[in-house]
């Protein structure tokens, strides 16, 4: 039996995706469930495993190569567990299909070569886009050689231009990059960006940090970090000024009467904002749990992306890298996004006297067409006087 190997159905928000790395090659024998190839979409890289236990007959797409759902990727044979040979009386075309992929016959065609010219480095004998690559190069330095017809091949993230004995290396933008680049890009274009900026002690909350941190870590088996303190400080601004947790969608306002709080990750494949749902009812325990499980995962790529969707508030805290003051860009369609940075000993005037306290500048950037200036400046006031002073939470004022 044929199983094919599909993309699956993505979400409605996500069209396409780039096909990833193969974690197995045409003759290798694959179990049920086992990862065979990775796709890379917007916002996650999801793992397409085999449905079936077999040999992966045939693969109709390589590395980089950009499907759509319901994509055919390539064909496992369930009823053996070696390799098919071609058989006899096969076909040429049938032969030449099985030495090479879609993709790379598509670039034998326009180079004008024969397949059985190119000499193959896949496994059963299967030609590779590397390898017309090598035969076009090789073509072109033998002597007398013309140029080949085929047009020059689009440089690779492996390939370097040299010129004047400087490297240039042209690597392409990966899919999450790309959609970096062009939300960031939409926000500037759409929203009318303003930054209020205050700073807060932190004096008080890293003595209550420091007061009950082991208890806390013993009890809750999680360390008490300062990401929840600042998550549950906003959720309480949030509820006193709806318009900054709100959006805009055509020409409505949309309130949310839930706090769905974004938290920004950097990861290795670039920053990610995972949600926290129902913030509001989660406790101090429940918020550190959930951020560290999305961090780690954000870094494996494991993040699914039911939890990078919504969100109607974000946070990012760029001192964890030594930001002392920034200007954070909104996450559409939110309408504000906190910046947190790095702390810094400070002198200040306290009740008439210069003391010496852990300082930290907070930047809260809205969208003014639904956020006016008063509401913004008195969030971020509220969020600074709850971190000042976090029993005020147990008293809700």
């Amino acid at each position: 039996m044929l199983v094919e190997l599909k993309v699956p159905v993505l979400p409605e928000s996500v069209t396409e995706g780039t096909l990833g790395e193969w974690h197995k090659k045409i003759g290798d024998t694959v179990v049920a469930d086992e990862i065979v190839v990775d796709l890379e979409t917007d916002k996650v890289v999801l793992e397409i495993v085999a449905t079936g236990a077999g040999v992966l007959e045939s693969i109709a797409y390589e590395t980089g190569d950009t499907v759509k759902n319901d994509d055919v990727l390539g064909v496992i044979n369930t009823e053996t567990t070696v390799a098919p040979e071609a058989k006899a009386g096969e076909s040429e075309s049938a032969t030449t299909s099985n030495k090479a992929s879609p993709s790379v016959r598509k670039l034998i065609n326009e180079s004008d070569l024969e397949i059985d010219d190119i000499k193959a480095s896949g496994k059963k004998g299967q030609v590779l886009k590397a390898d017309v690559e090598k035969h076009l190069q090789a073509s072109a330095k033998a002597p007398g050689a013309s140029p080949p017809a085929a047009p020059v091949p689009t440089v690779t993230a492996s390939q370097e231009a040299v010129v004047a004995g400087r490297n240039d290396r042209r690597v392409p933008m990966s899919r999450l990059r790309a959609k970096i680049a062009e939300r960031l890009k939409q926000a500037q274009n759409t929203a009318a960006m303003l930054t209020t900026f205050n700073e807060v002690n932190l004096k008080p909350l890293m003595d209550t940090r420091a007061k009950y941190r082991d208890a806390f870590e013993k009890t809750h088996g999680v360390k008490l970090g300062m990401m929840s303190f600042f998550t549950r400080a906003s959720v309480e601004a949030l509820k006193r000024f709806p318009a900054v947790n709100a959006s805009i969608d055509g020409a409505d306002i949309v309130y949310h009467d839930y706090f769905d709080i974004g938290i920004a990750v950097s990861s290795n494949r670039g920053l990610v904002v995972p949600v926290l749902r129902d913030a509001d009812q989660l406790s101090y325990a429940e918020i550190e749990k959930s951020i560290r499980s999305l961090g780690e995962r954000a870094q494996s790529g494991k993040l699914g992306i039911d939890e990078l969707s919504g969100g109607t508030f974000s946070i990012t805290n760029g001192g964890i890298f030594g930001s002392m003051l920034s200007t954070p860009i909104l996450n559409p369609p939110q309408s504000a996004i906190l910046g947190m940075h790095s702390i810094m000993q400070r002198p200040v005037v306290i009740d008439g006297e210069i003391v010496i306290r852990p300082m930290m500048y907070l930047a809260l950037t809205y969208d003014h067409r639904i956020v006016d200036g008063k509401e913004a400046v008195q969030c971020l006031v509220a969020i600074k006087n709850v971190l000042e002073d976090p029993t005020r939470l147990l008293l809700g004022i």
